[in-house]
């Protein structure tokens, strides 16, 4: 079996999409409990955001708390999710916010499956002006 066959298995590919989905949901609905669950809980677990560095769960959970619930709702471009094997993922996504006119942003997301399912490792969001 050649290592291109590993890439987006189909059944892999839709799992990590409708987890992909799901935090979608929960980020524009500012639903708290659900975004702190697709996050791996480990102190290893990062997320890169546009304004701040959280290393770990605890500052991560503390960031989320803290988040205004206000201006959330964006629009997905070019989404880009892709397995290797079965339980590794990445998922790249461009995003517009109408509260950001001339602004696109970036988000990439490392997924890995453990025995309780799908969970984002690592996480960057960037924003630049559009060109």
């Amino acid at each position: 079996m050649s290592i291109e066959s590993e890439i987006d298995i189909p059944e892999v590919k839709a799992e990590v999409e409708k987890a992909f989905a799901t935090y979608e949901a929960a980020l524009t609905g500012n639903d708290v409990a659900t975004l702190e669950a697709l996050f791996r809980d480990d102190p290893r677990t990062l997320r890169y955001g546009a304004t701040e560095n959280l290393y770990g769960m605890d500052e991560i959970r503390a960031f989320r708390r803290g988040r205004s619930s206000k201006g959330l709702d964006r629009t997905l471009e070019r989404t880009q999710i892709t397995t290797y094997g079965r339980d590794f993922a990445v998922a790249n996504t461009l995003f517009r916010r109408e509260n950001a006119p001339g602004k696109i942003g970036r988000q990439s997301q490392t997924w890995a499956r453990f025995p309780d399912g799908w969970r984002v490792v690592s996480a960057h969001v960037s924003v630049i002006d559009e060109e």
